[in-house]
């Protein structure tokens, strides 16, 4: 990785002349007049006056434009250093407040002050990620579903409808489009070094936020709609996050460690000793902002060194493919070949585990994602998820340094940082996703041994309520498929002799679940099969959940004497259900998790035996959302759940009796 230090900068010869060079060809002076009126108002039809286009199909000509805006960025770079905070906030505070952060616009007036190359990438980085969230709403005055890309939103017709289209242009030179500057991607994805943001772009794009700002308060007043905005994604089960710990001590050498560990490029080391700033200044949406285009780029770096395709360390054109998380985490190159990244990595499941949980696992935090389309409140960041950034950014300066580094990486703080990094399981993957709802819902089924029951006297004061013997039938039916089951449970989680009790099946789940079972690359039938066991789990939580909650106010209304006569023989009926239904729904966790831990012979069936097993879990299936219906208090459905579950365990008993299931071919 002696790379890190030759390399000058991630920019490609056109994205850098674009940047750094094409928007100071014209030196002369530009009146900031002719952009801005006496009472404060951005003069658009003047900044559309420097949008040119081609002759062609009269699209964009990006070069011609960001050459004639190149003069209009300085002048108004210097208008706004020619303000005190106050004259800029009485003048344009208010025209940011349909942005919903109009704090972040202040901030980067005051970054403009200074000219410090870092903060002025991180204003520019701030700045976008709530533009375009606050673009996203005001499309959403027009369209139902925003795009996802800025690209998209900014050639959305819904915006161009309240902007104009000549003003969409002018934001498109900015950001959104990779033929104009791309300020947004360049940054975001970790292209661009500190000092090749000119200050001026970071001006421009901030005088541009206020002039949307005055023409939307003009279409809403025409309009009479209301801009609501978005509530903000709130991160859930911090504990869940928690896995590194990290002390100030650890920061210290993480200082020293940014300077010496080849996984740093030189041109990008401002970034990262910022971020470690503004962690232990409390800033940690800052922090994490710079970290992670920096874990981006030093994993690019990575990824281009080991498998030889050092051309895509750098930004690509619009006709070419960046090189991002997406592909960098995925199993094959565009080419069909074998991606070499993770077996770079010492621990490739607990790198690539970690960064997909944390980047792209739908149900994790999908933290890069959420911030750069502004959908986190900044100012509320969790300490939490900036703590396992930094805690996973310090590992890999560590397995990426020099020999003569082993001290540092000895160190009493960051030995036990490296083990916990070499453990890491998966969170968010769906397998794990499943693990913790068989847990949950065990732990609910548990609850069903302390419910209150009537006492058997009052029982048998009610005439023409026998001992049903199907229920006793159904209950030896289930044990019997169950110690079937055991016989594939390792010796050391339970024995086959021990009794089947709610007690000993979370024993089994807990120890079952803690099985490692690779999450990484998983195949689309594995992800398929997963899927549905999760709905089946789901489907069995509702159910106990339902027969908590009746049995605890039939029970209620049993002391009080409130029940009728029918609602009585109903009450019963129910309590004799539960019976049956505890070691029914436990035999089926059993059977969910024993599936899920052999979950990759999948691959050993054929297409028709895998069909044929497909539609075997979806009976399952249906069978627990015809129990959800049944034992809902709408419904009290007891004797057709008797009925339905025989049916069930009839099925299930065929198919292990057979051999077909995936725990019989993992044996």
């Amino acid at each position: 990785m002696a790379l890190s230090n030759s390399v000058t900068t991630c920019l490609s010869q056109p994205v850098h002349y674009a940047i750094c060079k094409l928007g100071f060809e014209k030196k002369h002076t530009y009146d900031i007049n002719h952009i801005l009126s006496g009472n404060g108002e951005v003069c658009w039809q003047a900044l559309t006056e420097h949008v040119c286009y081609l002759e062609s199909d009269q699209s964009v000509d990006y070069i011609k434009s960001i050459r004639s805006l190149g003069p209009v960025c300085e002048s108004v770079n210097l208008h706004f250093k020619s303000q005190t905070k106050e004259q800029f906030v009485i003048q344009y505070a208010s025209w940011f407040h349909w942005t919903n952060c109009t704090e972040v616009f202040l901030e980067v007036f005051d970054v403009l002050q200074y000219t410090q190359s870092t903060e002025v990438a991180l204003g520019l980085m701030k700045l976008t990620s709530c533009l375009e969230r606050a673009l996203g709403d005001v499309y959403l005055l027009k369209g139902k579903d925003c795009p996802f890309l800025l690209r998209d939103l900014l050639a959305s017709e819904q915006l161009a409808v309240v902007f104009g289209q000549s003003v969409m242009d002018v934001l498109r030179i900015f950001i959104g489009s990779p033929n104009g500057l791309n300020l947004r991607n360049v940054l975001w994805h970790g292209f661009a070094s500190p000092q090749e943001i000119p200050a001026k772009y970071c001006a421009m794009l901030l005088f541009l936020t206020a002039g949307l700002g005055q023409l939307l308060e003009t279409y809403l007043l025409q309009t009479k709609c209301i801009l609501v905005h978005r509530p903000y994604v709130i991160f859930v089960n911090l504990e869940e996050l928690d896995v590194f710990p990290l002390d100030n001590e650890t920061l210290s050498i993480a200082e020293e460690l940014v300077k010496l560990s080849s996984f740093v490029l030189k041109t990008m080391l401002p970034f990262w000793i910022a971020a470690l700033t503004a962690f232990k200044q409390n800033r940690y949406a800052d922090c994490v902002i710079l970290l992670l285009p920096q874990l981006e780029v030093g994993l690019r770096l990575l990824f281009t060194t080991t498998n030889k395709c050092s051309n895509r360390l750098l930004t690509a054109e619009s006709s070419a493919l960046y090189t991002t998380f997406d592909e960098m985490l995925a199993k094959h190159l565009d080419n069909e070949e074998v991606n070499q990244l993770p077996v770079v990595l010492e621990e490739p499941a607990m790198a690539s585990e970690f960064l997909w949980d944390f980047l792209n696992h739908q149900e994790g935090p999908r933290i890069r994602d959420r911030l750069s389309h502004g959908e986190i409140n900044l100012e509320a960041f969790p300490r939490e998820v900036a703590n396992q950034i930094v805690a996973f950014a310090i590992t890999l300066l560590c397995r990426f340094s020099d020999e003569d580094m082993f001290s540092l990486k000895e160190h009493v703080v960051i030995k036990p940082l490296m083990n916990y990094a070499s453990c890491y399981q998966s969170r968010f993957h769906p397998i794990s996703r499943l693990k913790q709802q068989v847990l949950e819902c065990m732990k609910s089924i548990h609850l069903w041994s302390e419910l209150p029951t009537v006492p058997e006297e009052q029982v048998q004061t009610i005439k023409g309520l026998e001992e049903n013997a199907e229920a006793s039938t159904l209950i030896l039916m289930s044990s019997e498929i169950t110690y079937q089951l055991l016989q594939y449970v390792p010796q050391n989680y339970c024995s086959s002799d021990d009794p089947i009790n709610s007690v000993l099946t979370e024993r089994l789940l807990t120890g079952l679940c803690d099985t490692r079972i690779c999450t990484l690359f998983s195949p689309r039938p594995v992800l398929e099969i997963v899927a549905i066991l999760r709905k089946i789990s789901t489907q069995c939580h509702q159910v106990s959940e339902q027969v908590i909650a009746s049995a605890e106010v039939r029970y209620t209304q049993w002391m009080n004497k409130t029940l009728r006569s029918r609602q009585r023989h109903n009450y019963l009926r129910m309590l004799n259900s539960i019976k049956f239904l505890s070691p029914v729904l436990q035999l089926i966790l059993i059977l969910i998790t024993l599936e899920l831990v052999s979950v990759h012979s999948v691959s050993k069936k054929n297409a028709f035996d895998y069909q044929r097993y497909l539609k075997f879990l979806k009976s399952v299936l249906q069978y627990t959302e015809n129990l959800v219906t049944y034992t809902s208090p709408e419904k009290n459905k007891w004797d057709e759940t008797m009925e339905l579950t025989n049916k069930t365990l009839i099925k299930i008993r065929k198919i292990s009796d057979r051999k077909q299931m995936l725990l019989h071919l993992a044996a």
